[in-house]
């Protein structure tokens, strides 16, 4: 018999599967339809428990390892980590825990012959003493990906933003014109950026000032690269690779006369939707942006493809669903955008190059290699203080660091890398 509670448990397992198996990051799950099926009470559920898995999967291995003499299939692997979570971080009373993954892992031919393995193990981890969980470190990044972090940053550093995305992220909003106004609709504070944070936010639809357009959703770090820029009302403003299109949005709310460009067709119809909500306009282009030929910019935001390593707070399945083989060809792929973008500038315009990555290679390296192929180009100094941002966090090339463990008494941000250049006249 179906214990209660299986369907969503059920989604959840195979979010993970998408995720660990197949190499499928979270968003392209969902939009396989693994949740199709289910009531909207428990598509919630199944996203959570899969959501909360992933961020702390490594703490959850650590409990695990214990009871098993060698690592388990993935699926059973999986199904040990979700009856962990379960029962350690949402308290879930261990006796269904366990018999609803017991019963999932009877289902599945491939390992259906572990479901004692799945039992037995569960067991003992729900039998462990008061506070076990809570004595564990703290998850830990893989190693693929915290070698050359902490190669870049330090230990220290690596273990202050490991802590800052165990704790996840809060919603933040980008206000069209007011942000005290907009903070007191929906019951948030104001940062020093000028963002509005949610730690509580719920249904964002719901939100007060959604369907009237006074915001839109966008991280706090991912709002700064548009405010360097600080486009004017009625210069020429290209927006390359633009979704999910936040710049675009601020970018022609502050008046400028903006073209956003994105070579996915179905994510650029998400910003105009945005746009239109919002009351806003732009031109939206949906082409390769190295094939773009237009030119005579006044001043071009480029926010490189990368490895999104900065975006991990709120995107926990990317270092599960990747392996760090992509990287060369994303940095080479940025410093093809870095040249074509010059092309497209006028005489003495402005070019703000920006990435969500935490690896200096996609960020401070590439300002420095693009200032070493044009002699000419000049890097903008940057007040951080006037962007409400600590002056220590502009590196010796001139461009903006940002990471997850800033900022740990507002609740942390993404991270980013943003440098302002100028093309010479």
């Amino acid at each position: 018999m179906t214990q209660p509670g299986f369907a969503p448990r059920l989604a959840a397992h195979q979010l993970l599967e998408q995720v660990t198996s197949e190499g499928l990051l979270l968003p392209e799950a969902l939009a396989s339809g693994t949740l199709a099926a289910l009531a909207p009470e428990d598509r919630a559920r199944a996203q959570r428990l899969a959501v909360d898995t992933l961020r702390h999967a490594d703490r959850a291995d650590r409990m695990l390892k214990p009871f098993l003499a060698k690592r388990p299939p993935m699926p059973v692997r999986n199904a040990l980590r979700l009856g962990t979570i379960e029962i350690w971080l949402a308290g879930e009373a261990a006796h269904g825990v366990v018999n609803a993954y017991v019963e999932l892992i009877a289902q599945d031919k491939r390992v259906n012959g572990l479901k004692g393995l799945v039992n037995a193990v569960l067991r003992r981890v729900s039998e462990e003493r008061p506070g076990a969980w809570d004595r564990l470190p703290e998850p830990r990044l893989p190693d693929w990906l915290r070698g050359p972090l902490i190669e870049a940053w330090s230990k220290p550093v690596i273990a202050a933003i490991e802590t800052a995305h165990a704790k996840g992220a809060a919603l933040d909003l980008t206000p069209k014109t007011d942000a005290a106004a907009v903070a007191a609709q929906v019951g948030g504070r104001v940062l020093p950026t000028g963002s509005v944070r949610l730690d509580s936010a719920g249904q964002v639809t719901a939100l007060a000032g959604f369907d009237a357009g006074d915001w839109w959703v966008q991280d706090a770090a991912a709002a700064i690269p548009a405010r360097i820029l600080n486009a004017q009302v009625g210069e020429r403003v290209l927006d390359l690779c633009a979704a999910p299109g936040g710049k675009t949005l601020q970018m022609a709310a502050a008046g400028a006369t903006v073209t956003a460009l994105d070579i996915s067709e179905h994510r650029m119809g998400r910003v105009a939707q945005n746009l239109a909500r919002c009351g806003l306009r732009a031109e939206t282009v949906v082409a390769d942006a190295l094939d773009y030929d237009v030119g005579g910019w006044d001043a071009i935001l480029l926010d490189a493809p990368c490895s999104a390593t900065g975006t991990i707070r709120r995107h926990p399945d990317l270092p599960h669903a990747k392996d760090g083989s992509e990287f060369g060809g994303l940095i080479a792929l940025q410093s093809a955008l870095i040249d074509h973008a010059l092309t497209l500038l006028k005489p003495g315009g402005r070019l703000v190059f920006c990435t969500c990555s935490l690896l200096p290679d996609e960020g401070e390296v590439q300002v420095e290699e693009a200032l070493d192929r044009h002699p000419d180009l000049q890097v903008v100094p940057l007040d951080a203080a006037a962007l409400g941002l600590d002056p220590a966090w502009v590196g010796p090339e001139g461009g903006l660091r940002l990471r997850p463990d800033y900022w740990p008494d507002l609740g942390g941000m993404d991270g980013f890398y943003a440098a302002l250049l100028r093309k010479p006249a």
